[in-house]
């Protein structure tokens, strides 16, 4: 079933895009994800189109991931007493869509895994800390996470592929953005 509803939105999202095959462009705002708070992530062009929530008073991370219109989409959680530092990704029936780990041997590169229930898994390659990274699903890359497409300060910008489901990868993104940066 959870196949089903995403093989249906990407068929929406091809149809959406006609005959273009561009990739879709995000803007992310860096030092915002923190438990408490909430944001949007916006269009290159300004249009809000996923609220982050950031539950507090949970005793894990947890980040609730909406359409503009306030519907659950995931729901992002640290998950805990893992050898690997990890989050995980659900559905809005709470069922695991992916699982993002921290590779635990990185020698000159950040590397991070999205495990993904029903599809290839992502690999992320690149200088996380300073969003700056490729998102491949082994072979071919999928998304582009940079800084250099935005001039205003602790903006980073997401290019995903039309073919991918913008809700796991921005999923991933946030995910990858609070287990690289901590201290927030």
């Amino acid at each position: 079933m959870l196949r089903g509803r995403r093989a249906e939105r990407r068929e929406e999202r091809r149809e959406q895009r006609g005959d273009g095959d561009q990739r879709v462009h995000y803007r992310m705002r860096q030092r915002l994800v923190s438990i408490g708070d909430d944001y949007w992530i916006e269009t290159d062009t300004g249009q809000r189109v996923y609220k982050v929530d950031g539950k507090a008073l949970r005793l894990r991370k947890t980040l609730i991931f909406e359409d503009p219109d306030g519907h659950k989409l995931a729901k992002i959680q640290e998950r805990v007493a893992r050898i690997k530092h990890s989050m995980e990704i659900e559905d809005d029936d709470g069922h695991r869509v992916a699982m993002v780990k921290k590779a635990l041997i990185t020698p000159l590169r950040d590397r991070w895994t999205v495990k993904i229930g029903d599809g290839p898994d992502l690999e992320i390659q690149g200088n996380v800390l300073d969003h700056e990274y490729t998102v491949t699903d082994g072979r071919t890359p999928v998304a582009t996470v940079s800084k250099k497409w935005f001039r205003v300060a602790d903006t980073y910008g997401v290019e995903i592929d039309p073919d991918q489901d913008p809700v796991v990868v921005l999923a991933a993104t946030v995910a990858i953005d609070m287990m690289a940066h901590e201290g927030r």
